[in-house]
């Protein structure tokens, strides 16, 4: 079996909720993920409780449609 190609070393950091922190390669700064309007609404999620940010769901999609 040949080597693979590439390894994503990730990190995630929990927050607490939805908050979570993505250390991501090629990005010098963590990527907040958390959730927003319908997701947040779902999940009963307050915006005065944890600030909206985009959703797994929002890259994933948007890596989809890459």
């Amino acid at each position: 079996m040949t080597e693979p190609a590439y390894v994503s070393r990730v990190r995630i950091d929990r927050l607490g909720g939805p908050q979570r922190l993505a250390h991501l390669p090629g990005e010098e700064e963590p990527v907040a993920f958390g959730v927003h309007s319908e997701i947040a609404e779902h999940y009963g999620v307050s915006p005065e409780d944890f600030p909206p940010h985009a959703a797994t769901l929002d890259y994933v999609v948007a890596a989809a449609g890459g």
